[in-house]
């Protein structure tokens, strides 16, 4: 059973049409990168696919259920911006998440914080920008999730934080869950990458493997991205 599937995904604001007939499926144990220009419907899907909004015509589900309460219980979700408490502690935000999400793996993320010298009694709020990001992150991978929708994880860091968000996701999913990554630095993700789906004006332009891209167009992933949405 796919991890997310979408048939038909029709999604627009007012006359503009995000998503247009899009159909596609993500299967578990994949890491998918969700690469396309702006506008071209990244964060309207993984917000459709969150629950966070419904879709106009079409269909998606997460391992088979439509978004809803239910399937929230499978999905850990990064979004683009900083979205957790920041008068809180870090020991607060784990503390939170933990009666939050019955999935928590809390020894996980307090290695993780360790990991980074990021003492459990500071306040997000005291933090960098960058610090914050990766607090974020931290307890987002740290449930055991079916599925992890991460919306520009590497945005607004540095070259060194965003290998150790590379090696955060990587070490630290659910191997047997789906992860997505939309972002715009897809040299820097490619490495990480199982798949890849290539959209543009809210349809599908390309879903194939990252080594069947290498092999069959003898190019990398970014190569063909500049190649595909040459302006």
């Amino acid at each position: 059973m796919p991890a997310l599937e979408c048939k038909e995904l029709c999604k627009s604001y007012g006359r503009t049409m995000a998503l247009d007939r899009l159909s596609l499926a993500i299967e578990p144990g994949r890491i998918v990168g969700l690469l396309g220009p702006n506008g071209s419907g990244k964060t309207t899907l993984i917000k459709l696919a969150n629950g966070l909004l419904t879709p106009d015509e079409g269909y998606i589900t997460i391992c088979g259920r439509a978004p809803g309460p239910e399937s929230r219980r499978d999905v850990s979700y990064l979004p683009e911006r900083i979205a957790i408490p920041t008068w809180m502690s870090a020991k607060q935000l784990l503390d939170f998440y933990g009666d939050f999400y019955e999935d928590f793996r809390r020894d996980a993320a307090e290695e993780m914080l360790a990991h980074l010298n990021i003492a459990p009694d500071q306040r997000i709020k005291q933090m960098s920008k960058g610090t914050r990001e990766k607090v974020q992150l931290i307890v987002v991978m740290s449930r055991a999730a079916k599925l992890y929708l991460l919306d520009e994880p590497i945005g607004g860091v540095d070259p060194a934080t965003r290998d150790y968000i590379l090696s955060t996701i990587i070490g630290n999913y659910n191997p047997e869950a789906a992860v997505v990554i939309s972002t715009h630095l897809i040299s820097d993700v490619e490495k990480v990458l199982d798949e890849v789906i290539f959209i543009n004006q809210g349809r599908l332009m390309l879903q194939s493997s990252v080594d069947e891209i290498r092999e069959e167009k003898g190019m990398s992933v970014d190569a063909l991205f500049r190649e595909v949405f040459r302006c």
